[in-house]
């Protein structure tokens, strides 16, 4: 039998048999996650002082963090250039750059910044850490237990985005950054720009969030409920003690569903349609695809992106991740959205996508709304695009230009 999978190099559907096609399924390492004894490609450390334990919401604490980051540009005299970039649930500290020895991909918003990109190097101080509960780098699941060098695995406790922007404060104060000139990010990325706007209005000038919302809805729950389950089911994950398990034991086969989950709410039905529409992808199928397991173009699209982050990824920070993304609500603890909201002082692009139907526009256009009637400086942006949620990674000449512009019309 004969199946269609997506070719790596060039991104299109080929041919491929049957053992090709599933033979890379079972060379998976238990994680992705990078490890001390991997390159180190561009990453930086900050390392916290062990002597100053890292409190979490839940009311734990974490000993000897580490985050790993990467810098563009050169800091100016004043430290006034600085830009913080944040980003989503499965990104990492490499926003720009080719893949390389220790970075199995090229940066996730290539194209965006460099020198005379629209964010232009040459004028700006750039930083992307990884979040904390990550994998690539930042003290998360896989990383080891200051007590006794073994990962985390299940010890790692439930963080959420407040967690992730105070790590981030650390950050910015070994940097010796007192305020960020602007703060940008898309899906998770935004939330955490919109949790530092609200918790640390004064250490930031401008906030650019991007296809995110004020708090996470029940559907955005549900589908991250739906890929949490997959995890759960999948055996190998051992209740998130599998980073001694053989090649091929891992829990590819629950992260890959979850991802495939995902990857359908990143894109919209006209998308789908029009490149996958009802073809079917085995060659030798039945001539209605009356067969079980006849499987049809978009299955392999799916399959492609599933096995794809099991290999740049750990199981358990997509979950760890996935649930500070559910608890996320900026009205939390601070007495109704209206008064959460009101903290914030920092000039604020927002930008939609008009197919997004994972956060909707109405909640780009609430965050625009609720700053304008308490007299912030804002703006709402749409971006015209078939792709869904994934246009901010897409379309960049439609979210680069809005983005230059109000990066350099507020710097003084």
């Amino acid at each position: 039998m004969w199946f269609r999978r997506v070719d790596e190099a060039t991104g299109r559907l080929s041919w491929a048999s049957q053992k090709e096609f599933f033979m890379t399924r079972h060379d998976y390492l238990p994680t992705g996650a990078w490890q001390p004894s991997h390159p180190v490609g561009s990453r930086q450390f900050a390392h916290f002082p062990v002597d100053r334990p890292f409190a979490l919401d839940g009311g734990t604490q974490l000993n000897s963090v580490s985050l790993a980051y990467e810098t563009w540009g050169t800091l100016n005299a004043d430290k006034s250039n600085a830009i913080l970039l944040c980003h989503a649930w499965t990104g990492d500290s490499h926003a720009t750059g080719p893949a390389e020895d220790g970075h199995p991909t090229p940066g996730w918003w290539e194209g965006v910044i460099g020198p005379d990109q629209y964010i232009d190097t040459n004028k700006w101080f750039v930083v992307c850490s990884n979040v904390i509960g990550g994998c690539q780098g930042s003290t998360g699941p896989a990383s080891a237990h200051p007590i006794d060098g073994k990962p985390y695995g299940s010890r790692f406790p439930v963080i959420t985005v407040r967690d992730m922007v105070r790590a981030q404060l650390r950050l910015t104060d070994m940097l010796g950054i007192v305020q960020w000139h602007s703060i940008v990010g898309g899906s998770m990325g935004g939330m955490q720009v919109l949790e530092w706007a609200v918790t640390f209005p004064d250490r930031v000038k401008t906030i650019i969030p991007i296809a995110t919302c004020t708090h996470s809805t029940a559907q955005q729950i549900a589908w991250g409920a739906i890929g949490r389950r997959s995890i759960r089911l999948d055996p190998k994950w051992n209740n998130g003690e599998y980073y001694d398990a053989a090649i091929g034991e891992g829990p590819w086969e629950g992260l890959s569903i979850a991802r495939m989950v995902s990857q359908v709410t990143f894109r919209s039905d006209n998308v789908f349609s029009d490149r996958f529409g009802r073809d079917l992808a085995d060659m030798d199928a039945d001539y209605n695809g009356l067969g079980l397991w006849d499987r049809f173009e978009v299955e392999s699209y799916l399959d492609h992106h599933g096995d794809r982050l099991i290999r740049r990824f750990d199981t358990n920070s997509y979950l760890i991740i996935g649930k500070a993304m559910d608890l996320h609500d900026v009205a939390r603890g601070r007495g109704g959205l209206n008064k959460a909201m009101s903290r914030i002082k920092a000039n604020t692009l927002v930008l939609g996508i008009s197919s997004d139907i994972l956060y909707p526009t109405y909640q780009q256009k609430q965050i625009c709304d609720v700053l304008v009637a308490q007299g912030t400086d804002a703006k709402y942006v749409e971006i015209d695009s078939p792709h869904g949620h994934d246009a901010f990674l897409i379309n960049l000449d439609q979210v680069g230009p809005p983005v230059k512009r109000f990066l350099e019309s507020n710097f003084a």
